[in-house]
């Protein structure tokens, strides 16, 4: 579901994800893609997607690593 997000509403996706400052960054270039969406918005669009999906990947990745830590200290 957020990778759904992360392609409809990139700024939306990183919020959520806590990233506030990539979030405010995304939605800066993500407004401008939206105004000139004829021709260099599809593009930016296309950035910013790419962009809040690599961050939601690397998000969900360091919290799995961090279960997966936790875990290993736990038996000791």
């Amino acid at each position: 579901m957020i990778y759904l997000i992360a392609i409809l509403l990139p700024p939306l996706a990183l919020l959520f994800k806590g990233k506030i400052f990539q979030a405010i960054f995304n939605a800066i270039f993500w407004f401008y893609g939206l105004i000139f969406l004829l021709l260099g918005g599809v593009i930016l669009w296309g950035i910013c997607a790419v962009w809040a999906i690599v961050v939601v990947k690397g998000v969900n990745d360091d919290e799995r690593t961090q279960k997966i830590i936790d875990a290993i200290n736990s038996k000791d």
